[in-house]
């Protein structure tokens, strides 16, 4: 943990020692547009979507790749002040986040789990299928989604999405950026990204990224503090080697989190109707999560134009509360009704994931092809213990009248946890095939085997999948120079986190997705614009049927159909605007024609968009806005609703520059999340400003 009082003193010996290493640096002379690894030299206002290799292996433009694609730019990260991965995720097109405590959350896309995070394209297992703290964003450049099935080089086929996170790699130019941001809830932040050549020759060369969030919140008692390090080094060991080590390191300390949230209804029946910041929490919890990621990445070139890649990545990560629950339905007159169950909970994660891959050009009966192969092995160890208490079940006052003051766990009574290790190998082989200058068909397969074996509160635990065969198709034609039609297919195999009443992991979701599109470059390439049809079918997919304590447990559904269609723009259509837009229509039924997942819209907007003034050029203006239809669980409804965002930058001169943005102009009030039987209410308007330096 870094003191508080040393981080502005850290941003300042940062800069220091960054314009020590420029006058050193002068006789580097690289075109501004140098490229090394990820990173560009100069910042870009672009919003449009980037090449990636994150559906394919094979490094594709998004007209090129069979899928739907969205790239969230650093750009648009900057604009909107999208510091955590929640909020970045909310402005992804299709995209779901579901806040169920203010420190646990799921993420859903066409209705369903994902599951699949990637960073540089290599994916980590997803233990619990949810993200615990706060992620920050500080260390990506970018984030890329890939909507529908993508289990040809994720190791599973689920059918939402795959989030692959872009880190930020040492260029050769030096360069260096500090924010200072202040906000509503006493919210203080600090950002410093330092970047540049460690030698004369450029062939060594460093990347340091440091950041501290501390804000209390609208919701009473809660705050939280983020503290992210991240640090990559790249080495040059001849003209066609890189040797890259980076590690990330970074802390969500909570005080007065949400476990479990507000209840949705009365014994009534009919619906609650909380004030914004009524929390269910206790003065004295708090939940603090601890996460290093450290790889070791190997990248060479042949003369042939292929590249090789090995990745080694350890992850751990540690989690420590101190928790409230509260259970119960109150009375709509006397609010009584709701009971106490405190705990403590400790959990330990330690993955180990090793990945090599190969890709390249090839010839073949007159024509040139592209080619990818790998094979991937991850190992993932889990153990927590949760404590139970006697004075569970004591009854409390209404929650108008809560001020989160009860006694402390009193540990007494036997302990339960689990203690589980899961197991995966893969190996991979994709191809495109370019059968004639229009047309181009990718084919590939992976064969997956998944082992776990342990004991899951009290559940013995084991389940064994070999030889498990994902397959893909996708074939792209050209109809122009700018428009190009596509489909794709890929089969369904997603072994689940989630477990039923008893403790026990549910069978694997198994089926098939289909997708056919039209996508287009145009206004000289500066935009993106997509429009995809897809259809999924899957058995033995998780709802939610109940929660036990803290814990929610789940059954298997059968037959479950999801259909729909996605449109979306990103790029530059004329000078000075930026737009990043999407409408997404999902319709999900059971096998008897009821709908099926109520607590997914069928209807949702994303949009963002910047402009900067033609009279006042150093001047960026800007609005976001997420719309979705309603929804409900069985137990409440959530009417549908907007939330629109507000930005404004100012470049004062080429270093220096000053932004503020406004959240939540209108002061909706909704619900964070109908994913679960409980929820909380969304922040209502917020705002902040800040100033930038950067070289």
């Amino acid at each position: 943990m870094f003191s508080r009082k040393t981080h502005l003193a850290v941003a300042v010996a940062a800069a220091c020692s960054f314009n020590q290493a420029l006058a050193e640096q002068e006789q580097i002379e690289l075109d501004a547009q140098t490229v090394v690894g990820s990173s560009t030299v100069a910042e870009v206002d672009s919003y449009k979507s980037t090449p990636s290799s994150a559906a394919t292996k094979l490094d594709l433009t998004p007209r090129q790749t069979p899928q739907s694609i969205s790239t969230l730019s650093g750009a648009q990260l900057r604009d909107f002040k999208l510091t955590s991965v929640n909020d970045a995720l909310k402005a992804v097109p299709g995209v779901q986040v579901q806040e169920v405590e203010t420190d646990r959350t799921y993420y859903t896309a066409r209705g369903f789990d994902i599951t699949n995070f990637q960073y540089d394209g290599i994916s980590v297992p997803f233990v619990y299928g949810n993200v615990e703290g706060d992620l920050d964003t500080a260390m990506y450049e970018r984030v890329e989604v890939i909507r529908g099935a993508n289990g040809l080089i994720s190791g599973t086929g689920n059918p939402s999405a795959t989030v692959n996170f872009v880190r930020k790699r040492p260029t050769v130019v030096p360069q260096a950026r500090v924010d200072l941001t202040a906000g509503s809830w006493d919210k203080r932040r600090i950002d410093t990204d330092v970047s540049g050549a460690l030698n004369d020759a450029g062939t060594v060369r460093g990347r340091v990224v440091y950041a501290n969030e501390n804000k209390n919140s609208y919701l009473d008692r809660y705050s939280r503090e983020k503290n992210v390090f991240h640090g990559v080094l790249e080495f040059d060991l001849d003209d066609r080697t890189v040797f890259t080590l980076g590690h990330t390191l970074q802390t969500s300390d909570a005080n007065s989190p949400m476990w479990g949230a507000l209840p949705l209804n009365y014994t009534d029946g009919s619906k609650t109707d909380y004030s914004r910041s009524t929390s269910t929490s206790s003065d004295w919890a708090y939940w603090d999560v601890k996460e290093n990621r450290t790889f070791a990445e190997l990248a060479h070139t042949f003369d042939n134009g292929w590249q090789a890649k090995t990745v080694l990545t350890r992850v751990e990560k540690k989690g420590d509360g101190s928790l409230f629950y509260m259970y119960g339905t109150p009375d709509r007159n006397t609010g009584l009704g709701l009971f106490s169950y405190p705990s403590e909970y400790k959990d330990e994660n330690k993955q180990l994931i090793v990945d090599v891959q190969a890709s390249g050009p090839f010839s073949l009966a007159g024509r040139q092809h592209e080619a990818a192969l790998g094979a991937s092995w991850s190992r993932s160890e889990l153990s927590d213990i949760s404590y139970y208490d006697s004075t569970t079940g004591t009854a409390l006052p209404p929650l108008e009248q809560w001020h989160g003051n009860i006694g402390r766990p009193l540990n007494d009574l036997p302990t339960n946890g689990s203690d589980f290790t899961d197991r995966m190998k893969s190996m991979y082989g994709a191809a495109r095939w370019s059968l004639t200058d229009n047309l181009s068909l990718i084919t590939g397969t992976r064969v997956v085997d998944v082992k776990s074996n342990g004991t899951n509160y009290g559940v013995a635990k084991t389940s064994k999948d070999s030889g498990k065969v994902v397959p893909y198709a996708g074939v792209v034609y050209d109809i122009t120079d700018q428009y190009s039609v596509y489909a794709s297919y890929t089969e369904i195999f997603d072994p689940q986190t989630k477990t039923n009443a008893a403790g026990s992991r549910l069978e694997p979701v198994e089926g098939v997705n289909y997708e056919v599109g039209i996508k287009g470059e145009l206004f000289d390439d500066k935009v993106n614009v997509a429009l995809a049809v897809f259809r999924t079918e899957q058995d033995n997919f998780a709802q939610q049927a109940g929660t036990i304590g803290g814990r929610a447990y789940y059954r298997a559904v059968e037959g479950l159909t999801s259909e729909g269609y996605e449109i979306e723009i990103s790029g530059q259509p004329i000078q000075g605007l930026e737009l990043n837009a999407g409408y997404t229509f999902v319709d999900i039924t059971n096998a008897d024609g009821s709908h099926g997942v109520t607590y997914s819209p069928k209807h949702m907007v994303k949009t963002a968009a910047t402009y900067r003034v033609p009279a006042m050029d150093k001047l960026k203006v800007g609005a976001a806005v997420r719309w979705q239809d309603d929804t409900h669980n069985g137990i409440a409804e959530q009417d549908a609703y907007a939330v629109v965002d507000l930005m404004a930058s100012y470049d004062i001169d080429p270093n220096w520059s000053v932004s503020a943005n406004l959240n939540n102009l209108t002061d909706e009030k909704y619900l964070s999340s109908l994913y679960w039987t409980q929820a909380y209410y969304g922040a209502p308007r917020n705002a902040s400003v800040s100033v930038s330096w950067k070289y």
